[in-house]
């Protein structure tokens, strides 16, 4: 089969390897459509992951597919049917695991390898993480489960509450997923994003205010000045990771507001905080990471719904064969959202 293989930083070379043989508790699925993602280029860029991939490996992480074959001992699902498989699955019996905090399980299984023809999906993920495509929905559609799974979390440790103003700071695909679910959920958004077209795909999504800003300074006092008395959003979301925006979004929250910082900034970054206003203004710090296969469920259910339609995220679509071509577009045009790689040449096979 042809995989994308990451053997080092910006490294990644198209090349055939042979079609992996599921364990006995394992499936095999003939990947449908596997969607680009940001931290897929991150880790193009540094060549690895710490966590989830160390080269030489195959890349990718968001995918739906058909299972073609299953382990001996797999009883849950079966040859011909459509799924959708999370890229993680937690052990279950750690020490956090027993505190409802799966997402930073102790043994945290990541599986990659979307960005091929087939992928091997391991035991655990079959058993915990690993769900049935609805009849109605389309791979793109189920592919996005992923991404929106660490956004309903990030949302859901804000405690957000219907009328809270919210302040999203970066307007790629996870920033519109924030603005989309805050809306959804009855909250006033100010969107920030570099861009004019992504302010407008943030107005398409629900966002009540916009800014535009430039590249050094944050509009601070701007968008103070969109909230009751200036005083500030009640929620900020930082979905850039960067620590120039770390701070900023620490300027733009209320006395008892909460900040997430849900972009994650490059190893080694350090970011100074007033920690008198930390503490007097009793200012709540959040830095949520990944998701459990609750988050995943729900993500499914809203999906299912209609609520996150792929053609607000999913733009454009290239052979597998392009994925080099799209990564290299991808770092050259910030903000850019999904391409659908479609692993099997004929798009006609793929079900949107």
């Amino acid at each position: 089969m042809l995989a994308a293989v990451l053997y080092g930083k910006e490294e990644l070379r198209l090349e055939p390897v042979s079609v992996p043989r599921p364990g006995p508790d394992e499936i095999l699925v003939k990947v449908r459509v596997a969607l680009t993602c940001g931290t897929d280029l991150k880790v193009f860029r540094r060549g690895y992951h710490a966590r989830m991939i160390q080269p030489p490996a195959i890349l990718g992480h968001e995918l739906a597919g058909d299972i073609v074959e299953v382990g001996a001992d797999v009883t849950r699902f079966q040859p011909g049917q459509r799924v959708v498989a999370a890229n993680s699955a937690p052990c279950g019996d750690c020490f956090h695991c027993r505190r409802d905090s799966e997402n930073l399980c102790e043994d945290l299984l990541f599986n990659n390898g979307a960005y091929a023809e087939y992928v091997c999906i391991p035991g655990r993920i079959v058993e915990r993480n690993t769900y049935e495509i609805p009849a109605h929905m389309g791979y793109r559609e189920a592919a996005m489960v992923e991404p929106l799974a660490c956004v309903l979390k990030g949302l859901e440790d804000t405690n957000l509450r219907s009328g809270d103003t919210v302040t999203v700071i970066g307007l790629g695909p996870i920033g519109l997923m924030f603005v989309r679910l805050a809306s959804l959920a009855g909250a006033r958004v100010i969107a920030v994003g570099r861009r004019q077209t992504q302010l407008d795909r943030a107005k398409r999504m629900g966002a009540k205010e916009l800014i535009l800003t430039g590249r050094s300074e944050l509009p601070i006092e701007q968008v103070r000045g969109l909230t009751e008395g200036s005083r500030g959003s009640d929620i900020v979301i930082e979905a850039v990771g960067s620590p120039h925006t770390w701070r900023g979004a620490m300027e733009i929250v209320r006395s008892g507001g909460t900040v997430n910082f849900f972009g994650g900034c490059p190893s080694g970054s350090q970011v100074c905080l007033d920690t008198s206003r930390i503490h007097y203004s009793e200012i709540t710090l959040k830095s949520s990471f990944h998701h459990t296969p609750g988050h995943i469920q729900r993500a499914l259910e809203i999906v299912a719904r209609g609520e996150i339609p792929a053609a607000d995220f999913v733009i454009s679509e290239a052979p597998l064969s392009d994925l080099l071509k799209v990564f290299r577009h991808m770092m050259s045009h910030n903000g850019h959202l999904k391409t659908a790689i479609l692993p099997w040449a004929d798009p006609a096979e793929e079900k949107a």
